[in-house]
């Protein structure tokens, strides 16, 4: 579990997507981290918090997932505004769609206005992957195999570790390696863009696909809050607007390193 802190830091808006509480490859050490050490207006989650498609096939929900619960919930509690936009492993919550539960409220898509008056459509984007839509069952088993990628994924890190090296993804290696990966993102960012520019808006904030970014298509602003499996990614927005893309086990890596300088000069 990640041990490095440093001081906390205030946005005026985070944007995380597919944590996958309740798989087995979530990282929620590095998303406690990272919730401990941010303050923030407004939080998205933008889908796939909760993977119900996983839980079905078992039961995994160790502590470490349930005080994720708890800290989103903490932070409702003291003043944060949380909003959920579910995706496709947490579908189930799109029947409670407009649900305003304090400072917590249930969304299918909300258009978000940054400081410096940019309009973002925030959503999944799973509407947009046609495995998805029109097979059920072809992404399930995809997700089984992703699974098996995942474990792989575990065993090169922990060996990693040992040898004082950062986290790595091998899954997200594979996706900008393999042909077909590759196309498809391309593909999923252009139909994101359209939905964008269909909705009059300046830009879309998204998960799903797993590979964060911040990118323009012609005019359109891309923001992909990435993931908490493979690259612990999140958006954030800065008071005037700017928006920054977080790679937060890079940042505790690189803070361990920091912290272990004294020792070895000494």
């Amino acid at each position: 579990m990640p041990s490095a802190t440093g001081p906390v830091k205030h946005y005026r808006t985070v944007w995380i997507s597919d944590v996958h509480l309740g798989f087995k490859g979530c990282r929620a050490d590095f998303l406690l981290d990272f919730l401990h050490q941010v303050t923030c207006e407004r939080l998205y989650l933008v889908g796939d918090i909760i993977d119900f498609w996983h839980m079905r096939r078992g039961l995994y929900w160790p502590q470490a997932h349930n005080n994720v619960v708890r800290t989103v919930l903490g932070k409702a509690k003291h003043g944060t505004q949380v909003i959920y936009v579910p995706g496709n492993h947490d579908e189930l919550l799109r029947e409670h769609d407009g649900l305003q539960m304090g400072n917590l409220g249930i969304r299918s898509r909300i258009v978000h206005t940054t400081a410096d008056g940019r309009r973002l459509l925030v959503m999944h984007g799973d509407e947009f992957d046609s495995v998805v839509k029109c097979s059920r069952l072809l992404a399930l088993a995809g997700s089984q195999a992703y699974a098996l990628l995942l474990r792989a994924n575990r065993l090169v890190n922990a060996v990693r570790s040992r040898f004082g090296l950062p986290y790595w993804s091998l899954a997200g290696h594979l996706k900008h390696k393999v042909k077909n990966a590759v196309n498809f993102i391309s593909n999923f960012e252009s139909a994101v863009a359209l939905a964008a520019r269909r909705h009059e808006v300046d830009g879309v904030v998204c998960g799903h696909i797993h590979r964060a970014e911040i990118s323009l298509s012609g005019e359109v602003l891309y923001l992909n809050c990435g993931d908490w499996v493979e690259s612990c990614t999140a958006l954030v927005e800065h008071d005037d607007g700017r928006i920054e893309l977080l790679h937060w086990s890079d940042q505790q890596h690189a803070l361990k390193t920091e912290a272990a300088l004294p020792a070895l000069a000494a």
